[in-house]
């Protein structure tokens, strides 16, 4: 089975949760050439959309060594082509020249900028950042700032960016984690200042969601890093354990996002919802931090069958702990991705298994598909265990 069919129950329980979510991925990328060997189509990009009936993706070249014009002739080729599914924005280096390119680019269907500081070598106080948010500015468009691993801090520019403009609608991409332990702060001030959800730890995921006002929170895979098929699952399901309304939901996956492609106003969705008050689950912690052991260790090509078996481990609890059928469906999704792994060794989207599995135990006041069976499974499990405990040895 594919890897979208068996997340699926996953998807589909979270959009039960919020009926009516358009969902709109505001962080994907097109390009053959990104040194780091990720690649993507407009053929793949918008199958990613179809599989769970996304309006449609802001959409942006990958990393190009030999510089963007041709790049981005190719994302605004791809968005005439695709009925009206891709909304093609610019990537500029400000080092080169960004705003001829820019308008360029613009005058010819582009509707937003992106920035990459760490794949182009610059910081936010570059006079050709400010002279682009200027320009974004005047036509009131949104700018995708790449905010993530491998940077220094960048917040304090893109406050200030944001007060000098506040017609700019700018994007912090993975959910400002360079800066999150504070900008929560002062976000609120700045409402054109925004925030993307293409990362995958439970913990600054929901971090963002608690934190920031939803209104400036904007659904986004990273495709082809992430999957706007595969990123729902978990990132729904974080919004729900923080508190989100359906309404703020409903904003966050694509009704602000909507908005900005049209050009039309921001709309708030009321304050940041504040840290809930319910009480950790010490053991659903374990299997958290367990797993996303096992994920660094794939991800930096190691082998995490010892954490992975610590995870499921963690997993073998007695019928009446609370969160029951919580614990089987993370066993569940442990098998999967065992099963997928073994299949598919090279295909580095297997990963979010672990990731889902490690936000279902920091998220267990968000239902689970099949709890039910499931619990049942668990129960066995664990009392196979405990009679092969209590079996006097040999």
């Amino acid at each position: 089975m594919d890897l979208v069919s068996l997340i699926r129950p996953w998807t589909e329980i979270m959009l039960e949760q919020v009926p009516g979510i358009e969902l709109f991925d505001v962080h994907t990328h097109l390009g053959q050439n990104d040194p780091d060997g990720m690649r993507q189509t407009p053929e793949e990009l918008i199958a990613g959309l179809e599989a769970v009936n996304a309006h449609g993706a802001f959409v942006f070249p990958m990393h190009e060594p030999d510089g963007y014009p041709r790049a981005n002739d190719a994302v605004l080729a791809a968005a005439r082509e695709a009925g009206g599914r891709l909304v093609p924005f610019c990537r500029v280096n400000p080092h080169d020249d960004p705003v001829t390119e820019a308008e360029r680019c613009l005058d010819a269907g582009a509707r937003g900028i992106k920035l990459h500081p760490r794949a182009e070598q610059f910081t936010l106080d570059h006079p050709g950042v400010r002279a682009l948010i200027a320009l974004a500015n005047e036509r009131t468009l949104p700018v995708l700032i790449h905010a993530g691993r491998g940077i220094p801090a960048l917040g304090l520019h893109a406050v200030d960016l944001a007060g000098e403009f506040p017609n700019a609608r700018l994007i912090l991409a993975h959910a400002a984690i360079c800066d999150l332990s504070w900008i929560w702060r002062v976000a609120p001030d700045h409402p054109n200042l925004l925030f993307d959800t293409a990362w995958w730890m439970p913990a600054d995921m929901l971090s963002l969601f608690s934190l920031i006002p939803p209104g400036q929170i904007l659904f986004a895979s990273d495709a082809p890093y992430g999957s706007t098929a595969l990123s729902p699952s978990f990132q729904i399901r974080s919004a729900l354990q923080a508190g989100l309304s359906g309404d703020q939901i409903r904003s966050v996956t694509g009704g602000q996002a909507l908005r900005i492609a049209a050009g039309e106003p921001l709309q708030p969705a009321g304050p940041a919802v504040g840290e809930r008050e319910r009480a950790g689950h010490v053991l659903l912690d374990r299997v958290s931090e367990f797993l996303l052991l096992t994920a660094i260790a794939s991800m930096r090509g190691g082998d995490p069958a010892e954490m992975l078996a610590l995870a499921r481990l963690s997993c073998d609890v007695p019928e009446d702990v609370d969160d029951a059928p919580v614990f089987a469906a993370i066993r569940q999704l442990l098998d999967d991705f065992e099963a997928y792994a073994d299949e598919h060794p090279n295909d580095r989207r297997r990963l979010t298994f672990l990731i889902l599995a490690a936000t279902v135990a920091r998220t267990p006041d968000v239902p689970v598909p099949g709890a039910e069976r499931r619990a049942a499974g668990a129960t066995a499990s664990f009392d196979s265990a405990a009679r092969s405990a209590a079996a006097p040895s040999a």
